[in-house]
């Protein structure tokens, strides 16, 4: 072990392997500004949905009997991808402190929206889960996906305000797991496991960076995390399928052929608009399992390239929040960045068999108007951060 010059007790402090290497990585990583990892992350997100429209357009032809129905189906793709640049750039402008006001009004009216997916007249089931509410005939949204940013921002903000005082379980922590557990047992009750500990992760995560004690919010994870996947994987048919699914004791058509779509691919590919899978007519190839879809078409080629852009998220965005001086804006970039890229860790560990499955969508890429414009949001909110070049604190990561 190395020893700091930060003094303690007695006048030194034993400074472990794994916290050295974390400062070396951070030393490394922390950018002079903000502006350089925004421009490039901006850079990253683009490249991935220039990716998933040329996907979807290959899933088109082979789902769509004329021209005039693939180039609709193009269209929309196209629109929705407008749609969601034009979040990003729309988010990125306002910034967390500009939504910051407004966070109570925002908390209640997600709340409410979790609720309507449950009515008759608003919400709207589908394969046996209440998941959307409908805006219009033919237009659904998943609350879900908003939550999940909102709570960030809202716990982001209790994190600053509460300073010290969140130490104290009972009057910091506490109150703010309270409602994290009423919006997980919301989104859960779906039935959305997967999105409900996605959303579970990335509250907590935010806690710890932004001062939670690990042993509170370890209980936590245990109690809740814990207590709602051995619920699930005992009492829930569903959820207990899919785990019998990753074992390997239930054989499943669509979890089998994405993963030999990625093994037909080989290393460079079938093909845009080939492929034995991407043309029997396999569902939700182009949206819960576009990796499969890439792979099958792209070879180890697409899968490489998705993934080396997927880690340079990743690397961007550390980079990012650690030159952000403001300790709002610096937790709110941490956790919105961080539920775009586990999302997209679950949904490549599901296609290549490396998780159970879940009905988990690659942001930038997927099919899926929802998905696509809440990542551009969080995305966006984050970038936003970079516009604010504030000394008055140093990065939570730090």
């Amino acid at each position: 072990m190395a020893r700091s010059q930060n003094p303690t007790a007695d006048g030194l402090h034993q400074t472990t392997f794994f916290e050295l290497q974390r400062q070396r990585v951070f030393n490394v990583a922390e950018a002079p500004n903000p502006v350089m990892p925004a421009a490039k992350l901006f850079g990253v997100v683009l490249a991935l949905m220039g990716i998933g429209m040329v996907i979807q357009a290959s899933h088109a032809a082979s789902t769509t009997s004329s021209f005039a129905e693939w180039f609709e189906l193009i269209k929309e793709h196209l629109i929705f991808r407008m749609g969601g640049i034009a979040a990003l750039i729309g988010a990125y402008r306002i910034g967390p402190r500009g939504v910051r006001r407004f966070l109570p009004v925002l908390m209640v009216l997600v709340a409410i929206a979790l609720m309507l997916v449950y009515t008759d007249t608003f919400g709207a089931k589908l394969n046996g889960a209440n998941r959307w509410v409908k805006l219009a005939p033919g237009l659904t949204f998943q609350p879900s996906e908003l939550a999940r940013i909102v709570l960030v921002l809202w716990i982001a903000d209790r994190c600053v305000r509460l300073g010290d005082q969140l130490l104290d379980f009972k009057t910091g922590l506490l109150p703010m797991l309270l409602v994290v557990g009423a919006f997980f047992g919301l989104v859960a009750a779906e039935t959305d496991l997967g999105g409900s500990l996605l959303l579970f992760i990335c509250a907590l995560a935010t806690m710890w960076v932004g001062g939670g004690k690990v042993a509170h919010l370890a209980i936590s994870v245990i109690s809740v995390g814990g207590g709602a996947i051995v619920l699930g994987a005992t009492m829930i048919p569903y959820i207990r399928g899919r785990v019998d699914m990753f074992r390997g004791g239930v054989i499943n058509e669509q979890v089998e052929s994405s993963m030999h779509a990625i093994q037909f691919g080989g290393l460079d590919g079938m093909g845009i608009g080939q492929g034995q899978v991407r043309t029997s007519g396999i569902p939700y190839l182009n949206s819960d399992y576009v990796f499969s879809q890439i792979g099958e078409e792209l070879g180890l080629f697409g899968t490489s390239l998705v993934i080396l852009l997927l880690i340079s998220f990743l690397w961007f965005s550390l980079r990012l929040v650690l030159s952000i001086r403001d300790r709002f804006e610096a937790l709110v970039a941490f956790g919105l960045l961080m539920s775009v890229s586990v999302q997209a860790m679950i949904h490549v560990q599901v296609n290549a068999g490396l998780a159970p499955p879940k009905g988990m969508t690659l942001p930038f890429i997927s099919d899926g108007g929802t998905s696509l414009i809440v990542s551009s949001i969080a995305v966006g909110l984050a970038l936003g951060a970079s516009r604010q070049l504030s000394t008055s604190s140093t990065s939570p990561l730090k």
